[in-house]
């Protein structure tokens, strides 16, 4: 075999900027294969891996953060209900979320998510296109984390007794510098920092856990507390099935304390599996993160049940509501009023600290997801592989939506939740149709009624709460607008990432003596011998090819046009006595354009490629490439090498006639 091993598409004569900004802002351009910096990034070759526990951390950065906010939005969405609501939302997560994401770890052990699953299910563009929309739903996640998480450790700083007055007032100012920090340290560099993770999450739910345990004994030793809360819940709603149907209906709303399971699997590389573990069978680090996401969902399960009673039972309904000191912020509430302001002050600046450093974690989630998959579909401008244009983009957009949301954790509850949702229901329908197709029937019936749960929860969300949907939709247009200019506008690149040939195609290619290499393009749909002798008599006769010379044909099989980068393959094969260059491609072109550059590199010879002029409407010809990766095969193949060899004296020659 030969073999390229620079990527053609990577430019070797770039001219010099003098502008300084653009270099650092593309400082450390990274590769598309998914490895960035942060929690959620696939670590290095050289980094050392954790153990489940400690990346458990990673993800309670943005999954058990949300006890911030979440008991407080549920007292407000479900009130004497949010009990009852939450139980539902725990069933959600132990019988629903935790099985179907334990699925998900195993078929993605390398922290692709539910995403890849569904792509790998749904080829071709209807699949691209699925993911694309998918990614809308996530950076809606993803983003709404840091804004909603930014407003909330706001909320907690204004809300404590010792804060200056004049902070008051000021929660969109003291949000948008709190994300405005947040990117300045991601433009610095932000370096993977589990043991920080470690120290703030263990401290948070320290705190919490004494929060809830001085709570529940107020609970139990005042009296008429649980009294009081149940005569006025039988008050209100006196028949019990009327009370689970209402918290059916409220049940979407608290859907928040789903958020952290697509991290969870996002983190998968970071865990340490066995010694024994192998790159096709990481069977250790699928049995950490099983332990990570079961331990996980035990622990958010037991606060949020227990915060619900406290909450609900111990703070007045009024202070739940706009302008209320337990605004979200209830369990931040309980801890001034029954450990005092000095305890207080520290529960407010871990929940600060944990908030600001889930935003982190979302912020490093979207600097992952985009790059992972747009470069890759052809889908993003070349900057968006770089650090730091992504994340002055982020933050941008992260200003503007903390600035029409005016920085209130309660409006943009529901958009969160849509993208959780969103993501979850996705996951659901990934496995159930994984189940399916591995005729695993029983499972196929379970993640399947799992599935309809969330399928149902995500349409009630988005028809009480459109928020979620509108930003999604937004994003996801955005997103789709973006694509296909990227797209179009990198058409003429090379798009091979390594060619290889075997040495037969190196045989017939080489064996010039002195070259060229003359090469005729062939349709691979036409394989009679009639019309290879056909295709060489005319470029003998319109292109004034050598009738002595040994001519060799390249067919390229398209197989799946809505890919982009690719490995290809050369093969050599004998057909009806004509020497054939066989290459399963994207596209015809810009394959055809990087052999002919591989082989001039290889065997020094010049080539010179023959093609017959495309019959049709030249507009409807440039669509099929577009789209087929067909059409104008002559002069778009003539425009790629153009882009890729400026030095006219080493382009392949292009003959057309």
């Amino acid at each position: 075999m030969t073999t390229l091993s620079r990527p053609p598409a990577d430019p070797a004569n770039r001219p010099k900027n003098s502008f300084k900004l653009k270099p650092w802002l593309l400082e450390g351009m990274p590769d598309t294969s998914g490895k960035r910096q942060g929690p959620h990034g696939r670590p290095s070759d050289a980094h050392k891996p954790q153990a489940w526990w400690k990346v458990m951390c990673l993800t309670g950065l943005d999954y058990f953060s949300t006890l911030g906010y979440q008991p407080a939005i549920a007292a407000l969405a479900a009130g004497l209900l949010s009990p009852l609501a939450t139980l539902l939302l725990v069933l959600a997560t132990l019988a629903g979320a935790l099985p179907v994401y334990r699925r998900v770890a195993r078929e993605s052990p390398r922290g692709e998510g539910s995403i890849a699953m569904l792509e790998r299910l749904l080829p071709r563009w209807g699949g691209k296109l699925f993911v694309l929309a998918l990614l809308g739903f996530a950076a809606t996640d993803f983003m709404i984390t840091i804004t909603l998480s930014a407003a909330d450790a706001t909320a907690h700083l204004i809300e404590n007794p010792f804060a200056p007055h004049f902070l008051e007032g000021q929660q969109v100012v003291i949000t948008l510098a709190l994300i405005a920090g947040l990117g300045v340290v991601f433009l610095r560099g932000f370096k993977e920092a589990i043991n920080v993770a470690v120290v703030l999450v263990a401290a948070f739910l320290a705190l919490n856990l004494v929060v809830i345990v001085v709570s529940m004994t107020h609970l139990f030793t005042e009296a008429g507390v649980i009294t009081d809360w149940w005569t006025a819940l039988t008050t209100s709603h006196g028949d019990p099935i009327m009370m689970i149907a209402l918290a059916l209906l409220v049940f979407p709303r608290l859907a928040l304390g789903l958020s952290g399971f697509e991290t969870g699997v996002a983190v998968m590389p970071q865990i340490k599996g066995h010694a024994t573990d192998t790159e096709a069978n990481p069977a250790g680090r699928i049995k950490g993160a099983h332990k990570l996401l079961t331990t996980a969902a035990i622990i958010m399960s037991s606060f949020l049940i227990t915060s619900s009673f406290t909450t609900v039972m111990l703070i007045p309904a009024a202070e739940f509501q706009d302008g209320g000191k337990a605004e979200g912020r209830a369990l931040a509430y309980l801890a001034h009023k029954f450990l005092g302001d000095g305890f207080g002050t520290v529960y407010d600046i871990s929940t600060i600290a944990i908030l600001w450093f889930a935003g982190a974690s979302a912020m490093a989630g979207l600097l992952n997801l985009v790059p992972r998959y747009l470069p890759r579909y052809g889908m993003a401008p070349a900057w968006a592989r770089a650090l730091r244009p992504l994340v002055l983009v982020f933050t941008v957009i992260a200003f503007i939506v903390t600035i029409i949301f005016q920085a209130d954790v309660n409006a943009q509850g529901g958009a969160y939740a849509t993208g959780v949702l969103v993501l979850i229901t996705s996951a659901s329908i990934a496995v159930t149709l994984s189940a399916r197709r591995k005729k695993q029937r029983g499972q196929f019936i379970g993640f399947g009624i799992i599935s309809l749960v969330f399928v149902y929860t995500t349409v009630v969300n988005s028809i009480e709460r459109p928020d979620g949907l509108k930003i999604a939709a937004l994003f996801i247009l955005g997103i789709m607008v973006v694509s296909f200019i990227s797209r179009m506008r990198r058409a003429f690149e090379l798009r091979a990432t390594h060619i290889k040939m075997d040495e037969k195609a190196l045989e017939f290619t080489a064996n010039a003596s002195e070259g060229p290499v003359r090469i005729i393009a062939h349709e691979p749909k036409h394989l009679s011998a009639s019309r290879y002798r056909e295709k060489l008599q005319h470029a003998q006769q319109a292109s004034h090819l050598p009738v002595d010379c040994d001519a060799v044909f390249i067919e390229v099989i398209v197989d799946d046009s809505s890919d982009f980068e690719q490995e290809l393959q050369v093969v050599g094969k004998i057909r009806h006595g004509f020497k054939i260059l066989e290459v399963h491609s994207n596209n015809v072109p810009n394959t055809v354009a990087a052999v002919l550059l591989h082989i001039r590199d290889v065997t020094g010879f010049m080539p010179h490629i023959y093609f017959r002029w495309t019959e049709g409407n030249p507009i409807s010809n440039l669509s099929k490439f577009l789209f087929f990766g067909e059409g104008e095969i002559a002069p778009v193949t003539r425009e790629v090498l153009r882009e890729a060899e400026p030095d006219i004296t080493r382009r392949p020659w292009v003959h057309v006639g």
